[in-house]
């Protein structure tokens, strides 16, 4: 039968075809056709001879080539035919689709939908047909009727899309499905329809089958919904992370974990691949990507995750989105460190806004995920950690000094952004191998280009990945030592932290530390100073480190040595000798300094004791080096006086005179090189004690025994530096003599420290130390006295004590607190003298103060933070002791002298360290509270850091109510100033959630209610103790409108008519206080909660414009945002109250108008912001809430009149005192111009405020219209610029110019005349 079709199809006409079809039934043709199909004989050519045989121009043709084309479908399906039996009549029906007519083609679609809703299925082959049928139907213009309906084409493809995405997908087709959706012409509204369901179907599928299902999905994105498209992919992967890391850190044991970590990632990593290659192809999908990160910047977090962060980074290989998406992140991370200020300081916007994930988190879990082979995201990762450490890295700052602050302790957005590219790199490193050589080129690169600009981040972060492993880097040692050969080139500050960053590397490498000794040696002959300094600064840090490394003598490096022997040699025998040889060597190189510049031998002296203490063999070469320098400015004769070479150590070349040895240093390094040895190498030598070790030791104390005793007999005259001699800077004289006199004065503190420590508590030796002392004041009181009278500043500048941290810490605890009674006699020669004591206690704050501008101090063990920070606690423990066991006004009431009482430096000490505690101590706080509470030894129950921190609070609190209650003129407004730092500085320590928080801000607010001092400065700052407490409480608006109500009451009415009643809620608000300085702080304060309430709104703009929500569901979309709403109304209408008042007060000219007129501008700023937000939100058909209306009542009734009388107010004040200081300086013509300028100055936020209300009114115009609400009938249109002529004010004023003509000249008055017009104009 089959041939017989075929002959038939043959031939030319079809009429015999037809009419032997006709005689088949159709179940026959079915049947024979299945047959031949699976048979995989000619099916093809059967198929396209009974499509001949039914043309579709007849019904009964159509119908039954619709039956065939049904029978076809389910062989497809069957999976029973030969893969190219299946293609060839696919093929086949898809060019015939387009002959059925509208009707067929809609039953035809509708078969496919309902096999696809009921999983009828099998293996979805067919499904290859649906999209020429939909096309097919898509192009039928006329009205089909099916079933009961009647559409079009278009309406029928519309409606059979919407029916097969309502239906359930069986998820083995989900990829197929949307594949196919890419053939069909799809409207925007079905994109929208297709992508929803797609999406929906995400959380159904295998992991394994979501990238290709994403790449279809991306495919079909082209046509629209591709912001959907992105959305639904990013927020799908930042479910399933969060899940994850929920289930890797549930502590119940879990018996399935959904997804191995590493599955999820390689998933991720190559949905993001898919992602940005489509965006390759389509830039619109990378413009929607742009403006997801866009919108997670302005506040909607939705978009930002980790999933999303990696995907914005790989995007970054696109060249046409780099710069915009860096820039973007780089915004994206410093505006999430600054909101978290934010929130910190402000416990109103805590309470509203819920904390969030931190962006550096996130970016932090993209490093860790990226170990997945996400190579893709590495170098976006780099390159953003070196933006952030570029871009936010510490600046340069007039003096030269870098802003520099520990680590994690101030909470500067921009440090913490520099951080935060610090460990994105570190983290990268440790993980990456393939990208350790770039990172590590890259820092090296910017620690030789950036010399002139601070490059610690850089050079913080190259120590953190040597220090992570030092043996990795050995495959890096080229570029290293290529490194140091810019050494000579670099400044000093950066050589030493290169130094000390690679140090690690100098103990693995012998080819490092060979290269790095070479460049050494050259820079130690080097024109530059600094290039000399450099090298000292190199030596004495190989001299520390290399005591235990069997290190070669620097001769035999060239022998090659493997990375076992030197581990081996650690321990070998010789290790001494061959260390001992290599240190002898560079002892020597570090000896020709000894004939170098001041500069280079004070480096030298400054790190002799170090070297000393890490490598204590070197101690004889050390102490023979010094010595044999000593001896070159030493007066071997008992009786010679004084007993020093002062005119050797000062160099004259020409005119020139400069310091050539720096006779202090070297002796204060041998005082502490010598007690050093004395406390941990003689005891050890004891037993076998060698001859020529102890000559050294013995010939130094014998020296420094003679230079005591000869300088005490010493008059100034003997060093020709009495009260005749010359101090000027401008004669050669008199420079010389002050580089004698600040030599002298530092002997003498090295002198003073060395007789205490080997003194025993002998009162003979004591009587010396204070005998120094008077030598070294008179000096100093001679200076002090000449450059006084010279006017030049010079000495005034008090040099760095020598006196080391420790023995200033013993010192003051024997002054103050030693009781022992053997030493009570001894010590009486010290305490005698308050001058002396005086001068500890001002040492003590000399280091503290070195301590809070460098971060360390100088003299031995001053780098170390341990012992600095021992030293710290005991100064504190004494200064504390002495200041609240003898009060200042005890103190002060025995002798007037001149100069602070001790209690105040004592104070003043506390004070200090308190703040630098905080700024460099944070974690070790606790530690230090303890360190300061006497009476508890080690005691079970733990003291929490709030506890503690309240009980020394208490003790401040005592002081200042004690000289709060003292009489007027007693009043030491210094101290009590004092005070209110060292509170405000405790108070931070305190948790504000705590009862000691509540106290200490009930304890405030009553003294600012009840004390009436007429002292500026100490208001000021009792005041910012006030606010900086009550903002981590609650919003401070309720108590800045109480204070304006004073400033009122005092200040009096712009209208002097006006009699203001006086409210008297803070006593501390009095004439004197009032203006300027309450008022300036109160309007500070409100710029703040101004800035608040911005970033609130901005915030909720944020959330309005993504919301897009279908109408009906706005309503209750929204309904989350009505607490904000609700806090930024109350907060606005009390800050109205709050310029309500000022507004009508009657302030003097100045800051305050300015200030106050700039932030009345603020204000208006911001309400019209609120006003433009609520336009948004009357487009999703939500009304204005009732309090907004009181709100605008309140600024058209309060508000805005007021502030048109207040600038009438300044420009009658204005044109008065213009009048004045013209009458005043009639003869001076030049006073004209300046008045003028200062007048155009200081009147210059009045447009602006103008413009700002204008602005607000226009915008409520607007508003009123949209939400039909009437918000304008409480306001009255602003007639500022009103230009009408009033004939009756013109002449009074041209009366009074004639007047004023005949009195005085006419030129004058002219430039006069003009100012106020200028004014009007402007205006």
């Amino acid at each position: 039968m089959d041939q017989k079709i075929l002959s038939l199809a043959a031939e030319k006409t079809a009429d015999r075809l037809q009419k032997f079809l006709q005689t088949l039934k159709e179940d026959d043709l079915a049947n024979l056709l299945q047959n031949q199909a699976v048979k995989g004989k000619a099916a093809g050519a059967l198929l396209r001879a009974i499509f001949k045989g039914f043309p579709c121009s007849e019904e009964a043709g159509a119908l039954r080539r619709l039956k065939i084309y049904s029978c076809c479908v389910q062989l497809l399906e069957s999976g029973d035919l030969q893969k190219e039996v299946a293609s060839e009549i696919i093929g086949l029906l898809m060019l015939e689709v387009h002959n059925f007519p509208g009707a067929l083609l809609v039953e035809l679609a509708s078969e496919f939908v309902d096999a696809v809703k009921q999983g009828n299925l099998t293996n979805g082959k067919s499904l290859e047909l649906l999209p020429i049928i939909f096309t097919a139907l898509a192009t039928k213009k006329e009205n089909l009727a099916y079933g009961k309906g009647e559409l079009s084409g278009e309406e029928w493809k519309k409606q059979l899309i919407n029916t097969l995405c309502s239906g359930r997908w069986d998820h083995q087709y989900v990829i197929q499905l949307t594949s196919m959706f890419k053939d069909v012409p799809l409207t925007a509204e079905e994109v929208e329809i297709v992508v929803e369901k797609v999406l929906t179907m995400f959380s159904k599928l295998n992991l394994q089958e979501i990238p290709p299902l994403v790449y279809q999905l991306l495919v079909l994105s082209s046509k629209g919904s591709r912001k959907k498209v992105l959305e639904g992919i990013i927020a799908f992967f930042n479910k399933l992370d969060t899940q994850h890391s929920e289930e890797q850190s549930g502590d119940e044991l879990l018996d399935f974990v959904t997804v191995p970590s590493g599955e999820l990632r390689h998933v991720e990593g190559t949905i993001i691949l898919h992602i940005v290659f489509a965006i390759k192809l389509d830039c619109e999908l990378g413009r929607e990507l742009l403006k997801l990160l866009k919108a997670g910047q302005q506040g909607d977090f939705g978009s930002i995750c980790p999933f999303s962060i990696a995907l914005f980074l790989s995007v970054t290989r696109i060249q046409r989105f780099e710069e915009q998406v860096f820039d973007l992140l780089k915004s994206l991370v410093i505006k999430s460190f600054k909101d978290l200020q934010l929130l910190q300081g402000s416990k109103f916007l805590q309470d509203l806004v819920p904390h969030r994930c931190c962006v550096s988190t996130m970016i932090l879990e993209v490093v860790k995920n990226s170990v997945h082979s996400w190579d893709h995201v590495t170098q976006g990762l780099v390159e953003l950690g070196f933006i952030l450490m570029d871009s936010y890295g510490p600046k340069k700052i007039l003096d030269g000094k870098t802003i520099e602050a520990s680590s994690g302790l101030s909470r500067m957005p921009n440090q913490h952004a520099c951080k935060l590219g610090a460990n994105i790199l570190l983290e990268t490193f440790k993980i990456h191998e393939m990208i350790r050589q770039e990172i590590l080129e890259q820092v090296l690169n910017r620690v030789v280009t950036r010399g002139s600009s601070p490059i610690t981040h850089f050079i913080d972060l190259l120590s953190d990945i040597i220090m992570y492993s030092p043996l990795v880097l050995q495959s890096c040692s080229s570029k290293v030592t290529e490194t140091f050969d810019y050494l000579s080139f670099l400044p000093l500050q950066t050589v030493q932290g290169l130094m000390k960053a690679v140090q690690p590397l100098l103990k693995v490498s012998l080819s490092i530390r060979d290269s790095l000794i070479l460049v050494l040696r050259k820079a130690m002959f080097a024109r530059q100073l600094d290039a000399r300094k450099s090298a000292v600064a190199g030596f004495l840090l190989l001299l520390k480190n290399f005591k235990v490394l069997g290190s070669l003598s620097s001769s035999q490096c060239s022998q090659s040595i493997g990375i076992s022997q030197v581990h081996v040699d650690v321990h070998s025998r010789y290790n001494s000798v061959a260390n001992e040889t290599f240190c002898l060597e560079i002892m020597d190189s570090l000896r020709r300094c000894l004939g170098q510049q001041a500069d280079v031998r004070l480096m030298l002296y400054e790190g002799f004791y170090d070297v000393l203490r890490r490598n204590s063999q070197l101690a004889n070469s050390i102490m023979q080096t010094l010595l044999s320098q000593l001896k070159q400015f030493y007066e071997p004769e008992p009786d010679m006086l004084p007993p020093l070479k002062l005119e050797a150590c000062i160099l004259t070349q020409g005119d020139q005179i400069s310091l050539q040895e720096p006779l202090d240093c070297l002796l204060c390094c041998i005082q502490h090189c010598l007690a050093w040895y004395k406390s941990r190498v003689m005891p050890l030598q004891q037993k076998e004690e060698e001859e020529e070790e102890e000559g050294f030791y013995q010939d130094l104390d014998d020296m420094l025994e003679s230079i005591t005793s000869r300088m005490i007999k010493s008059e100034l005259e003997d060093f020709e530096l009495d009260k005749s001699a010359d101090f000027s800077q401008s004669t050669g004289i008199g420079i010389k003599n002050n580089i004698c006199a600040f030599l002298v004065m530092g002997v003498c503190e090295v002198l003073i420290e060395y007789n205490f420590s080997v003194s025993n508590f002998s009162k003979n030796k004591f009587e010396d130390v204070l005998s120094l002392f008077m030598c070294y004041k008179e000096l100093s009181d001679i200076l002090n006295e000449k450059a006084g009278k010279g006017k030049t500043k010079m000495a005034n500048k008090t040099n760095d004590s020598f006196l080391s941290m420790k023995f200033v810490s013993d010192l003051l605890t024997a002054l103050f607190r030693d009781s022992t009674q053997s030493h009570e006699e001894s010590l009486s020669v010290l305490r005698s003298s308050n001058e002396f004591m005086r001068y500890a206690v001002s040492v003590a704050l000399q280091k503290v103060q070195q301590l809070k501008e460098m971060g360390h101090v100088s003299g031995p063990d001053g780098k170390n933070p341990e012992k600095v920070f021992q030293n710290l606690c005991d100064i504190t423990r004494v200064l504390l002791w002495r200041y609240t066991s003898i009060p200042t006004s005890v103190e002060e009431s025995g002798k007037k002298e001149k100069g602070k009482s001790i209690s105040l430096l004592c104070l003043e000490g506390l004070q200090k360290i308190f703040s630098v505690v905080q700024q460099f101590y944070q974690p070790k706080i606790h530690q230090f509270l303890r360190a300061l509470d006497a009476t508890d030894k080690e005691e079970e129950v733990e003291v929490s850091v709030t506890q503690r921190a309240a009980f020394q609070i208490r003790q401040f609190q005592r002081s200042l109510l004690n000289i709060l209650s003292s009489q007027e003129e007693d009043f030491n407004s210094k101290e009590a100033l004092l005070l209110v730092t060292v509170l405000s500085n405790l108070s931070k320590l305190l948790e504000p959630s705590s009862t000691q928080f509540v106290q200490m801000l009930s304890w405030t607010t009553k003294i600012c209610k009840e004390n009436s001092w007429e002292d500026a400065s100490f208001c000021k700052g009792l005041m910012n103790l006030l606010f900086s407490l009550h903002v981590l409480c609650k919003s401070p608006v309720t108590l800045l409108r109480d204070l304006s109500q004073d400033i009122h009451g005092h200040l009096g009415d712009i209208d002097q008519d006006v009699e203001v009643e006086k409210t008297n809620h803070f006593a501390v608000v009095n004439l004197r206080t009032a203006a300027p300085t309450v008022c300036l702080l109160l309007l500070s304060q409100a710029e703040k909660v101004l800035e608040e309430v911005d970033w609130l709104i901005t915030k909720l703009k944020g959330q309005v414009s993504q919301e897009i929500i279908p109408e009906e569901a706005s309503s209750q979309a929204t309904l989350p945002n009505h607490p904000i709403e609700k806090a930024i109304i109350i907060q606005l209408g009390t800050l109205l109250t709050f310029f309500h008042e000022l507004v009508q007060t009657a302030l003097p000219s100045g800051s305050c108008v300015d200030t106050l007129l700039k932030d009345l501008c603020k204000m208006y700023t911001i309400l019209t912001a609120l006003v433009r937000y609520y336009l948004q939100v009357c487009q999703h058909s939500r009304g204005i809430p009732k309090n907004m209306e009181k709100l605008v009542k309140l600024s058209g009734s309060h508000l805005t009149p007021l502030c048109y009388s207040f600038i009438s107010y300044i420009q009658n004040k204005k044109s008065k005192s213009l009048k004045h200081t013209g009458e005043k300086k009639k003869e001076k013509t030049a006073a004209g111009p300046t008045a003028m300028a200062r007048a155009l100055r200081e009147t210059k936020p009045i447009p602006n405020l103008i413009f700002a209300i204008e602005q607000y009114e226009k915008f409520l115009i607007h508003l009123s219209k949209r939400s039909k609400v009437n918000l304008m009938q409480h306001i009255k249109l602003s007639t500022s610029r009103d230009f009408k002529i009033k004939g009756n004010i013109l002449d009074m004023v041209l009366q009074e110019d004639e007047d004023e003509d005949e009195e005085g000249t006419a030129s004058e008055h002219e430039g006069q005349n003009k100012e106020p017009a200028k004014k009007k104009r402007k205006k």
